[in-house]
């Protein structure tokens, strides 16, 4: 009986789904360069295999987005991605788009859907899962000025907060990045705050950035040890001068 049971136990462990679905401000992005072309962002959490990221730069009208731009997918690929990696995407406005890891592909039988290619004027990109055109969670939003334009678009209905990050360049920006710490928080998901700080963010105007690549260092949480695990220290540390004491008066 307690075989079967045990049994029954790991099966039903094993149907759970390996991570839970991504929400907004799981991810954000660290980097925005309308000359090179591309973007970088963190993962606060552990994305899993093959979950499907879309991005637009598109304008969400607060119930859908306009048109006249475009929508490209990624792919996570088949491993797990861990919280605290940061992902870049790289000459997406043409056939040689890449991604560090994963797969970036641009999204196909929708009209002007293979045109997403960020301007330097004012400009936003959103991230965001459901199908290309129809997002059913927006998990990161980014405008190289502020939100609320005709060419960002608002974020009214979104349900984005941290991860909505305005980079407020009125003529836009061709090249920003955060500069923050990415060690020293106890979680990944402690660095959320930092990145949604402009403070933490380097964010030039007008320029020539085709050759600026972004820094993808890690996040790193360091865990703060549990009391169980102080106490364990301090009597090994006790135990160890307790038995060099004996031995020096042996």
């Amino acid at each position: 009986m307690t075989k079967s049971l045990t049994a029954l136990a790991l099966a039903a462990l094993a149907a759970l789904p390996a991570h839970a679905a991504l929400t907004a401000g799981d991810i954000a992005f660290t980097s925005f360069n309308a000359d090179e072309k591309g973007w970088s962002f963190v993962t606060f959490v552990d994305i899993a295999a093959n979950t499907t990221i879309y991005f637009s730069d598109n304008e969400w009208q607060g119930s859908a987005f306009n048109t006249g731009e475009g929508y490209q997918s990624w792919n996570s690929g088949t491993g797990t991605i861990a919280a605290g990696t940061v992902i870049r995407f790289s000459s997406i406005q043409n056939s040689s788009r890449a991604a560090s890891l994963g797969t970036l592909s641009a999204v196909t039988g929708i009209p002007n859907a293979g045109s997403l290619d960020l301007s330097a004027s004012p400009d936003s990109l959103f991230a965001y899962i459901g199908s290309a055109t129809s997002p059913t969670t927006f998990l990161a939003a980014i405008a190289s000025s502020s939100f609320g334009a005709a060419a960002t678009g608002v974020l009214t209905g979104t349900s984005l907060t941290t991860s909505a990050f305005e980079l407020g360049v009125s003529s836009g920006s061709d090249w920003a990045q955060y500069t923050g710490a990415r060690a020293g928080q106890t979680t990944v998901a402690g660095y959320k705050a930092l990145v949604a700080d402009k403070a933490n963010w380097t964010i030039n105007g007008d320029g020539v950035f085709t050759t600026a690549v972004p820094n993808t260092t890690a996040f790193v949480a360091t865990p703060v040890p549990e009391p169980q695990t102080y106490a364990l220290m301090l009597g090994g540390l006790g135990l160890v001068g307790w038995m060099a004491r004996r031995r020096k008066a042996a």
